[in-house]
């Protein structure tokens, strides 16, 4: 039964869990960190949140933005620029004045210009700077000889026309000096050098934003939790620019690095895979599960990474507590252990320090794990966030200690990321309940839930039915037990027993649990009953859905008779037609057969259970002969060749049968009378 189901079911799907995995891997390499992306996140005036930084090479140390545009300031308002003499300007412009005859008027004006040129003449812009004092000295380059001088006794040509025109009393040389046209001849002689200037003052602005110094090889770049000043910012920049630079040199290939993270990432969701083939073949079996717990992978990896991206440290806040929440919720502790770790390590190789992230988030799974080992009620994952929060303090305690040996970097920051981590983890109330309805599946709370006697539909099947409910309490009581014996799921089948005969609310007295001396088929052809009989079924899906019930509920409706035939009215019916080939559609369940240990084990108990209530005598050899009888009935019929139920499993369920059936009709002592009065 069970090793041919499971071959077929594996060879059949596995190219589609294949696929399933290579679609989360191409998704989450799609969205990793790529090689042109900075490594760190970090502000300027705010803490760094990563590890201690300590330098892999050699890191020179340039001056910050404050520092640079403190030098800049300061460069230009102490900048002296650079003049170039020409000492024969004057020359030039003696040589242009006019010669009169018989007068000495040209070699008078000349000499008065030779004396006023001797100070210095500059031109009208660089005049004004030094009547507004923004110009007390220039730098005089003279042959290749550069020498300050004081701009006290410059002047302008402007200004030697009008001393001279205010100055010069002769008539006939003033009268000469007016015709002469000076403004026209008369130029500076100290020229501004634009190309010595610029030299001069980029070489002074490399001089006072030269390098400080070096970060050795080894030497610490920036601590964990210090301040991220306007030096360290300017370190940080150089650090990672020379990272990529020696990326570059060393011919690291883009291509090869996202083949390496692909390769990462379908070896941890292989390592999933066959996890899931050899250690919980059911849930391998189940695409829709195994879909799930891909998705539920890929999905968290997507909520860190965004948290990482716009928050600084954000992914200490993704509560991946949640992932292993949800499968030990759905299906087992060990397979939410699993798939918790394969979590972490595909998120960890997004963060900057990994070992950090890898421990806190193995002493949170931990801790989820270990509170909801007997989940039964939604008020249970409160008490699940504060075992979270617990587990992250003395981890990250005990980080601070392991790598720093101090509390000095102990970050509140920090403290107060892994409480929202554990207040978030929470949400797996609500994830909870999204994903019964997305999947299909069912929580044990839920299971709690439905169980619980005073559901609307069990109450009115206990007012309206009361041999049916008493008849499903006892079909409960005894999958349970034989569920416990042989790990299935006990609450699940427990649930499901309970509502397997709902269907019998449309007709109740047509079911001789119901039924009080007067037998409703008497009147009925076994084609008729049959019919009625069988519709409890269909007429239990239709209730099913009317209340909301899950999926998984509703396979114990559908499959507690799986194809089986309503056989005392199919053998009625060959009775009275002896020479007739009967046709047994007429009478045979719509079906399934049991497609799952749960449903496999509901049918045995139902049968059993309904069988002894006919025996007349509840002797332990009885009881023996009757369990083993049916059972054996059903696997001869081929019952159970659909269902992943395995033959080790059949002595279990007998035993556990017989055993509740030996205490529910044991003997008891028989009292006597009460003696009689005198």
């Amino acid at each position: 039964m069970n090793r041919q189901f499971l071959g077929k079911l594996s060879k059949r799907g596995i190219a589609m869990r294949l696929l399933i995995c290579l679609a989360a891997a191409v998704i989450i390499t799609y969205f990793y960190p790529h090689p042109e992306s900075s490594h760190y996140n970090y502000e300027l005036n705010r803490p760094w949140n990563y590890a201690k930084l300590i330098a892999p090479f050699d890191i020179p140390i340039h001056a910050d933005s404050a520092t640079i545009l403190a030098a800049r300031d300061s460069l230009d308002s102490s900048f002296v620029p650079v003049y170039e003499i020409n000492q024969l300007i004057i020359d030039s412009v003696i040589a242009e004045l006019p010669v009169i005859p018989g007068t000495n008027y040209r070699n008078e004006l000349a000499a008065r210009l030779r004396k006023i040129y001797s100070a210095g003449v500059v031109d009208a812009v660089t005049r004004d700077k030094i009547l507004d004092k923004s110009l007390p000295k220039v730098r005089i380059l003279d042959k290749n000889v550069l020498s300050e001088m004081s701009t006290a006794h410059f002047t302008s040509a402007r200004d030697i026309y009008l001393r001279l025109d205010s100055v010069i009393s002769d008539p006939g040389l003033h009268q000469y000096f007016t015709s002469a046209n000076l403004p026209n001849l008369l130029r500076p002689n100290i020229i501004y050098n634009d190309a010595e200037s610029k030299r001069h003052y980029n070489y002074d602005y490399l001089t006072l934003t030269a390098d400080r110094g070096v970060i050795q090889q080894g030497q610490t770049v920036i601590d964990k939790g210090a301040i991220v000043t306007s030096q360290d910012f300017t370190n940080l920049q150089t650090y990672e620019r020379m990272l990529e630079e020696s990326v570059t040199r060393a011919g690291k290939s883009d291509i090869l690095m996202l083949l390496g993270q692909f390769a990462y990432i379908i070896m941890l969701l292989g390592i999933l895979f066959f996890y899931l083939l050899f250690y919980n073949r059911e849930l391998y079996n189940d695409l829709k599960s195994f879909t799930f717990i891909i998705l539920l992978i890929t999905v968290f990896f997507l909520i860190a990474l965004a948290l990482n991206t716009f928050v600084s440290s954000g992914i200490y806040i993704a509560p991946l507590a949640i992932v292993p929440v949800l499968v030990l919720v759905f299906f087992d502790g060990r397979t939410a252990l699993m798939v918790s770790t394969v979590a972490t390590l595909v998120c960890a190789a997004i963060t900057s320090f990994p070992l950090e992230f890898i421990f806190l988030q193995f002493c949170a799974s931990g801790a989820a794990v270990y509170s909801l080992r007997e989940l039964s009620q939604r008020s249970q994952l409160l008490r699940t966030a504060g075992f979270v929060a617990c587990a992250y303090l003395p981890a990250y305690i005990a980080l601070e200690l392991l790598m720093n040996g101090t509390f000095e970097g102990f970050s509140w920051h920090m403290i107060a990321y892994l409480i929202v981590n554990s207040g978030l983890t929470l949400m797996a109330y609500v994830l909870m309940s999204a994903v019964e309805r997305m999947f299909g599946f069912i929580s044990v709370v839920t299971l709690v839930e439905l169980a619980d006697t005073n559901n609307p539909l069990l109450r009115k099947l206990n007012d309206e039915c009361p041999g049916t409910f008493q008849h499903s309490l006892s079909v409960s009581n005894l999958a349970s037990d034989a569920a416990k014996r042989i790990g299935a799921n006990e609450q699940l089948v427990r649930a499901g027993a309970l509502y397997h005969d709902v269907g019998k609310l449309s007709n109740p007295a047509f079911f001789t649990e119901n039924q009080h001396g007067v037998n409703p088929h008497d009147t009925l052809t076994p084609e008729q009953s049959a019919k009625i009989v069988l519709n409890h079924v269909t007429d239990g899906l239709r209730r099913a859905d009317r209340a909301g019930l899950p999926s998984v509920i509703k396979n114990f409706i559908t499959e507690h008779h799986g194809r089986g035939k309503a056989k005392y009215f199919y053998y009625t019916y060959c009775k009275q037609h002896p020479d007739e080939d009967v046709d047994p559609a007429p009478f045979t369940y719509p079906g399934p057969n049991p497609q799952s240990r749960e449903t496999s084990v509901l049918m045995m108990a139902d049968a059993v259970e309904a069988a002894s209530r006919s025996l007349r005598e509840h002797t332990p050899q009885a009881i023996t002969e009757l369990v083993n009888k049916i059972i054996d009935g059903q696997i001869a019929d081929g019952m159970f060749d659909e269902s992943p139920i395995a033959f080790r499993d059949i002595p279990l369920i007998k035993e556990a049968f017989i055993k509740r059936l030996k205490t529910i009709y044991h003997s008891r002592i028989v009292y006597p009378d009460a003696p009689q009065s005198k």
